[in-house]
């Protein structure tokens, strides 16, 4: 860690890589901590910490106990956690979300609280209102005020401390015209209210929009600049500006956090999910925010920062000698405890498969992590006794269970083999079958904006090719919804439980 006076100079984006989508956040003195979305998986609600805006550590999850909540399976990449909201108030913090189920248990919209993030967060308080995307405003008289999306923005007063409504909830704004209002936040800030919402869609023509009232009910005057932050219809390398989150740093100075995404194609496609971007803002004369450069956000920017504060880098390299995973590693859906294990065999992590194929959106026996760089390489030590065909243990590049590359050590008819799979929507083939006679091997992902090219080795040191997917064909555009690529390591019967686990000693992620 080190840090240098406050200067103008260049920093980049995005500050957080990888699927990390509709960032909020809130700062506590010369601290600041930012939230994510993480749909359908688990550990939820990814949570970091920073002292400049530019360099993040994540320091643990929201959600991490089962008794939480239940995230919902059958639907992926379109279900479980919706846009949080991360607020500090009274020596709290509150994060606010939506559980979407369609419908289905633990349906709606609900805060979790703590007085430490780095610790154990509450359970569920329930708020009985409608749609998605709420966010919570604590006013200077003491009230606690809800915003939400259900059609277009709307207000309510609640109770902090149980939940409840006061009063009815009242319809605030429309937006300018844009198709899905959604994603309020609300401020006060020279005694105006300031409510800034994402319109557009989630897609290339999304965009954040402003408006503002002396009055918390409005009505609400729109910014006649508005959008005041898109990048649609702009030859820039970062697109689908939207979802913003506001924060006055202690030096005084405005800032906002919001999502885009890296097209790795054109027409444009992206593999990575939408990721989060870091803008400086002003405000002009009038006191209406001006966002980044002219209302747009760019790979390089430049502007007056906070003193450089740089967090430790994360290790690359994994043995699974600890007692519990790192942040960086999910499950899909809630995790069943009798599907993996880092105690079974100490330095390993075990997963034992079930009946569960990747081709299915159930539990499975599946750890994965985040694809955070478009030029990258995955390396990992499988140790996997197949017994019965069927049987399987590998690595995959995973955006859902209907768009997946992976390499299996497996059985075949009796005999054991390595194979490169390739799934994409309702076509699926074994491309590649490979004789294989031992009980260890080392398997390796490489991938740039073109290719994912996935490789095995008996000694670690000569690789071979098994096989290769277009990247075009693992991208939100071809088969996904609202998440980004996972790079898995799994286990799997195929239709009957595994008859011995497969044992991973160490992964390691470079780019």
């Amino acid at each position: 860690m080190n840090e240098t006076m406050s200067a103008k100079r260049k920093y980049h984006n995005p500050i957080i890589p990888g699927f990390h989508p509709d960032p909020s956040i809130c700062r506590v003195g010369e601290d600041y901590y930012l939230v994510c979305s993480s749909f359908e998986y688990f550990p939820g609600i990814p949570i970091f910490h920073s002292k400049d805006l530019i360099h993040w550590e994540q320091i643990g999850h929201c959600i991490t106990r089962n008794s939480q909540l239940k995230l919902p399976k059958g639907h992926p990449n379109g279900t479980g956690i919706f846009a949080p909201t991360i607020r500090y108030h009274n020596g709290i913090f509150y994060v606010i979300t939506t559980n979407v189920s369609y419908p289905g248990c633990d349906e709606g919209n609900f805060f979790v609280w703590t007085k430490d993030p780095y610790g154990e967060w509450s359970d569920p308080v329930w708020i009985s209102l409608p749609g998605i995307d709420p966010s919570l405003f604590f006013d200077d008289d003491g009230r606690v005020y809800y915003t939400g999306t259900h059609e277009n923005i709307y207000l309510c007063e609640i109770d902090i401390e149980t939940g409840k409504c006061i009063g009815e909830r009242k319809e605030i704004w429309t937006g300018t015209g844009g198709n899905n209002p959604e994603g309020p936040h609300l401020y006060k800030i020279n005694g105006w209210y300031y409510l800034m919402i994402s319109e557009g869609g989630t897609e290339l023509c999304h965009m954040v929009t402003i408006a503002r009232s002396k009055n918390i009910e409005g009505p609400y005057e729109g910014c006649s600049r508005n959008p005041v932050l898109t990048n649609r219809s702009r030859g820039l390398p970062i697109k689908a500006v939207g979802h913003a989150d506001l924060i006055q740093a202690h030096d005084g100075s405005w800032w906002a956090v919001c999502l885009g995404i890296r097209p790795i194609s054109y027409p444009f496609r992206h593999n990575l999910g939408r990721e989060t971007y870091l803008c400086p803002v002003k405000w002009d004369e009038f006191g209406w925010p001006v966002f980044g450069n002219d209302g747009t956000i760019d790979i390089q920017m430049e502007a007056v920062c906070l003193p450089e504060y740089k967090m430790p880098i994360p290790s690359n390299r994994d043995d699974f000698d600890k007692e519990e995973l790192d942040y960086c590693w999910n499950f899909i859906y809630n995790p069943e405890e009798q599907l993996y294990s880092l105690k079974d065999k100490p330095g390993y992590l075990s997963l034992y498969g079930n009946e569960t194929a990747l081709d299915e959106a159930q539990s499975l026996a599946w750890v994965g992590r985040r694809q955070e760089h478009i030029q990258c390489s995955a390396k990992v030590s499988l140790e996997f006794q197949p017994r019965k065909d069927g049987e399987e243990a590998g690595l995959t590049i995973y955006m859902n269970n209907r768009h997946h590359y992976e390499l299996a050590l497996t059985q075949i008819e009796g005999s054991r083999c390595m194979i490169f799979r390739r799934r994409i929507g309702s076509l699926w083939r074994v491309e590649n079958i490979i004789p294989y006679d031992q009980d260890q091997v080392f398997m390796e992902l490489r991938a740039d904006k073109e290719l994912y090219c996935l490789y095995y080795s008996k000694d670690n040191k000569v690789f071979h090719l098994a096989g290769k997917g277009e990247v075009a064909y693992l991208t939100t555009e071809v088969g996904g919804v609202f998440t980004g690529n996972y790079i898995g390591l799994y286990a799997s019967g195929n239709g009957s439980k595994c008859t011995s686990p497969a044992h991973f000693d160490w992964f390691e992620y470079h780019y």
